[in-house]
């Protein structure tokens, strides 16, 4: 798996509208309509990385969830954290999460 430099990381996150990062990490973070959709989402996420056999850090507070997404066994951002960004986004929009 190749790693995504500093310039392949800009040209992913300016196809994926509020994640932010750079060449070690993207992150996104979302606001659920209550804690219970929020934690759907979650769940949602989870069955996604699974089936992707790639798993965000998720850090959830209240309605606010962090999606945190890196390659670690290659030390930074690649296709895979692309394509589960933009599936995480297809996620978060269905539940309603801004």
């Amino acid at each position: 798996m190749t790693l995504l430099g500093d310039d392949g990381v800009r040209a992913a996150l300016a196809e994926l509208p509020g994640w932010s990062g750079d060449a070690s990490a993207i992150t996104r973070g979302v606001k659920a309509p209550d804690f219970p959709t929020g934690i759907r989402i979650v769940d949602d996420v989870a069955e996604a990385a699974e089936a992707a056999d790639h798993h965000p850090d998720i850090d959830i507070r209240w309605r606010s969830l962090t999606f945190t997404l890196a390659t670690h066994s290659e030390g930074g951002v690649t296709q895979k954290d692309v394509d589960l960004a933009g599936r995480i986004d297809e996620i978060a929009a269905r539940h309603g999460a801004r």
